[in-house]
């Protein structure tokens, strides 16, 4: 073959792959949705690939670019993908018809992300079971049963902050030294550590989950945008030693709990339940040390990285807004003498401001900036034409709807009173949703 015949194939391949990549962009503007211009490759996603930006910040981009519009139309590489902006299309996708959403978005596969079957991820056929089963480890009783353990981790923070003497630390890492001891007593019965002079086996695996490296990010950008990539590629940047740490974690807590006749009443023992009695989450699962370790693992990263992160923001709007840290601190007095000094569950579900600061943090620097779901068959949006296939993906701007005028006049502003009994009940409630909404919200 010639060099001209060569020239001619690459040339021929090289408009077929383009054709393949952009065959697909005119998908949105059949069904007349309006949406930023793909472009080839990287569809309308480019700054995410090139990472100049994060999913939650690209969705309230494309949410504020299209204020009129009740849905918005993106790509991911050739894939469409529906934003929804429109309050009573969010609550009926997450409510309403929740059957149809019921899974997430993400695709992940065990065999590369054990640790990823968890009750965030798994789909609706072992989620609901699970779920049912987890849930009563978080009810207001067993929350009250294991308050003195938050107290006890409460005074370990309170030793620390003493022997800083004054000196400059990063806040968030105290936070998560706290949240992460927290986690580790109340949830699975064990010493974290954290306080402690060297760092904590959990401290480094935390730091490990969320520090960003070459592996995590091609694998995130592999399993959220190119299944197929994910696929192929993904053992190859698998983390075994994150693997091994959680599994052998859920391993051996379970075994020396069963050799001393240890019970706790805690999540670890809702595991050794199940493993005894698996009828309950179907004929078909096998409760395998990875899938306890799925669970163990979603778990710590929710109670300890969301918390630490919520916390070390809502310090840090005190710390700007002293007028509302002096009206805080006054109500936490007030409550504590009224139970003799002693931090009670009792006196803090009393402390009514406390709960708005929390929640106004939660408003202004929500955990999760995007909410994901995966259509189960082709489905047409109440009141409109627009129809969308089977597996078509849908997100929900959480950080746009939160920062929204809309919703929150000067949205930028730290206003607890926003959560006051009366603008709460004049505002629909799908536009605070830091936790989700549906069945599927967070546990």
């Amino acid at each position: 073959m010639g060099t001209t015949e060569i020239l001619l194939a690459a040339l021929v391949l090289l408009l077929l792959l383009y054709y393949y990549l952009t065959s697909n962009y005119d998908f949105w503007e059949k069904k007349k949705v309006r949406g930023p211009r793909p472009v080839p490759i990287f569809g309308t996603m480019s700054d995410i690939f090139l990472g100049k930006t994060g999913l939650g910040l690209y969705a309230t981009k494309v949410y504020e670019s299209y204020p009129d519009e009740p849905v918005v139309g993106v790509y991911s590489l050739r894939e469409p993908i529906l934003l929804i902006r429109d309050l009573n299309l969010i609550k009926t996708i997450l409510i309403k018809d929740f059957s149809n959403f019921v899974n997430r978005s993400m695709e992940f596969d065990q065999k590369h992300d054990p640790l990823m079957a968890n009750l965030f991820f798994l789909n609706a056929q072992l989620w609901k079971p699970l779920r049912a089963k987890l849930t009563p480890v978080f009810t207001s009783g067993k929350l009250k049963e294991m308050f003195y353990l938050l107290n006890k981790c409460g005074d370990q923070l309170d030793n620390q902050l003493n022997k800083l003497n004054g000196r400059v630390v990063d806040l968030r890492e105290i936070t998560g030294k706290f949240t992460t001891e927290v986690i580790g007593m109340c949830a699975f019965g064990v010493d974290a550590n954290s306080f402690g002079e060297d760092e904590s086996a959990f401290i480094k695996m935390g730091k490990r989950i969320f520090q960003p490296n070459f592996k995590a990010f091609f694998k995130f950008i592999f399993r959220q945008f190119s299944p197929l990539l994910y696929r192929l590629l993904g053992g190859f940047l698998k983390d075994d030693i994150l693997d091994s740490f959680f599994i052998n974690l859920a391993r051996d807590t379970m075994e020396y709990r069963e050799k001393n006749n240890i019970m706790r009443h805690d999540f670890i023992d809702l595991m050794r339940g199940l493993r005894k009695e698996p009828q309950q989450l179907g004929e078909d699962v096998e409760l395998t040390d990875s899938l306890v370790a799925a669970q163990l693992t979603v778990f710590f990263v929710g109670g300890s990285e969301t918390s630490s992160t919520t916390i070390s923001n809502c310090l840090f709007e005190l710390a700007m807004n002293s007028n509302i840290q002096t009206k805080l601190r006054d109500e936490i007095k007030v409550e504590l003498e009224k139970a003799d000094g002693v931090i009670t569950y009792e006196a803090l579900n009393s402390m009514k401001y406390l709960d708005k600061v929390f929640n106004e943090t939660l408003r202004k620097y929500p955990p999760v900036g995007i909410l994901t779901r995966k259509s189960e068959k082709d489905y047409t949006l109440p009141g409109s034409n627009v129809s969308i296939p089977k597996d078509t993906k849908v997100w929900i701007p959480v950080f746009g709807i939160h920062r929204d005028e809309k919703y929150y006049p000067n949205p930028s502003v730290f206003d607890p009173e926003r959560f006051s009994d009366e603008q709460v009940k004049e505002r629909d409630s799908t536009a605070f949703l830091p936790f989700g909404e549906g069945p599927r919200n967070c546990i």
